[in-house]
């Protein structure tokens, strides 16, 4: 994947409210895919179905 790519799914996924600490452990591939599936994702839904991957993926512990 090109540079810019992963570079703009990291910017979407910080802006959903992806912790830092978190996106240092999801690999370019899963970045780029998690940052998809949110540009599909209507506006008012992006934060909650962000954390839903990320749980899902086993990144974050279920609130």
């Amino acid at each position: 994947m090109s540079d810019s790519v992963a570079t703009d799914a990291k910017r979407i996924l910080l802006r959903y409210g992806a912790p830092i600490g978190v996106l240092d452990r999801l690999s370019e591939e899963d970045r780029i895919r998690f940052a998809r599936v949110i540009a599909r994702t209507s506006l008012p839904e992006r934060e909650r179905r962000l954390r839903e991957l990320l749980e899902e993926g086993g990144y974050l512990r279920p609130e």
